[in-house]
């Protein structure tokens, strides 16, 4: 492999962490909004219970329920949005103390509003800090030049006072460290903030159990629809191509027949013609077999079938795969398909220069990864991603898809490795 294509899948790496980081910011910054409206609730909980103490709370109850019900909800619909695991908005919440006492979502929410009020607040300031005072230090040689001599200005975070053009050059120096550390802690960081809600507002396992049966009734029906695709699509396959392709063997041995009878020296163009449509019906039977289970995954492993794939695609791929990866075959041939269509559409729509597909198998569940660096806007409404979310949703897998407009394209997704 030379250096320029080396270079081109850590530019996409690099542009993902960046918008990783960005992501990530913009989740703290929500979760920031969201922990001070915790606080609020926690503060009403709080006046509502020690008023219930002297007796004239009791009215309150179900006010500050609603109030801290709201509030949960919002970051219910928060996290949803952000990550594999949709959380419910909960049943209302009960009339009465004693009630509210006894209601175990009442007291994991009570517990939520103590621990994103505080440590969520927190970790929302201190990320909103980083970018900002790397804008700060970036900028200081340019506005310390705006001071009056006899005062000094202080470095961000005080570590030292800059008198001189030498510190000022030294305090821009802090920026592109400061950069570096927001991509490298920002996404960790909204992860550590959203964990309290996604530990302590999940539904609980009465609700939960409703959830599943329910996702299991959308996904049965999900694979017979894919189900019925498939077999529309292979007869479709069957009837326009190879079934025509018959019928003009059956044509050709008939007048090559006549033709011995009247002519034999005539007969041999028929004959001939009547070969060469058998073998491209041939052909075209063996292509609709291919779609249905690929045969090199029999022989060869998932890495080795797909570098087959990267290898035919018109724009330059790189499989980046753990060697002995495998999986059930019913999941290789679903991931098979995915780059495969993956890949299809980054040669038909995104204009790109460069692909890189990764494959890992990470105990139980495999997951695979397709990056482009193409002009992006893909729209799962069509070129066939409705139908790489079906399969991979069939499969009690997951698929989310990134394309704004510009690119890169990232598409991941996540299948039980089976056995």
């Amino acid at each position: 492999m030379t250096a320029g294509e080396n270079r081109a899948p850590r530019r996409l790496d690099l542009v993902a962490r960046g918008r990783a980081a960005l992501d990530a910011l913009e989740h703290l910054v929500a979760g920031m909004g969201t922990a001070v409206l915790a606080l609020v609730a926690l503060l009403s909980a709080v006046l509502t219970g020690l008023a219930c103490l002297v007796g004239v709370g009791v009215p309150l109850v179900p006010a500050a329920l609603r109030g801290l019900r709201a509030v949960t909800d919002r970051e219910r619909a928060r996290l949803s949005r952000w990550g594999p695991e949709e959380l419910v908005a909960a049943s209302p919440p009960p009339a009465g103390l004693r009630a509210a006492l006894a209601d175990a979502t009442v007291r994991r929410e009570l517990a939520w509003v103590v621990v994103h009020g505080s440590v969520g607040l927190l970790l929302g300031m201190v990320a909103l800090t980083l970018p900002l005072h790397a804008v700060q230090d970036a900028t200081f040689a340019l506005w310390w030049w705006l001071l009056p001599p006899e005062e000094a200005a202080t470095a961000a975070y005080g570590l030292w006072e800059v008198r001189d053009a030498a510190g000022a050059l030294a305090v821009a120096a802090l920026a592109p460290v400061e950069i570096a550390l927001t991509v490298v802690v920002a996404p960790w960081m909204a992860r550590l903030q959203a964990w309290s809600g996604r530990r302590l507002l999940r539904p609980g396992a009465d609700v939960d159990l409703h959830l599943r049966v329910a996702q299991l009734t959308a996904t049965r029906a999900a694979v017979l629809d894919a189900h019925a695709a498939e077999l529309r699509r292979i007869e479709r396959s069957l009837h326009d191509g190879t079934q025509n392709r018959l019928v003009a063997v059956n044509v050709l041995l008939g007048a090559a027949l006549r033709a011995l009878e009247r002519d034999p020296a005539t007969a041999r163009e028929s004959l001939e013609r009547a070969q060469s449509a058998a073998e491209q019906a041939l052909g075209e039977l063996r292509g609709v077999v291919r779609t249905i289970l690929p045969p090199v995954l029999t022989h060869k492993s998932l890495a080795d079938a797909l570098a087959g794939l990267a290898a035919a695609c018109p724009v330059p791929c790189r499989i980046d795969a753990d060697p002995p990866v495998r999986a059930a075959a019913s999941v290789e041939a679903t991931a098979y398909f995915v780059v495969a269509e993956a890949l299809t559409n980054i040669a038909k729509h995104s204009e790109a220069e460069r692909a890189v597909v990764r494959v890992r198998r990470l105990g139980d569940r495999l997951l695979l990864q397709v990056m482009d660096d193409g002009r992006g806007g893909a729209d799962e409404r069509g070129s066939g991603l409705a139908g790489i979310r079906g399969r991979v949703e069939a499969h009690d897998g997951t698929f989310t898809l990134s394309s704004p407009a510009g690119g890169p394209t990232t598409l991941d997704v996540t299948l039980p490795a089976g056995t």
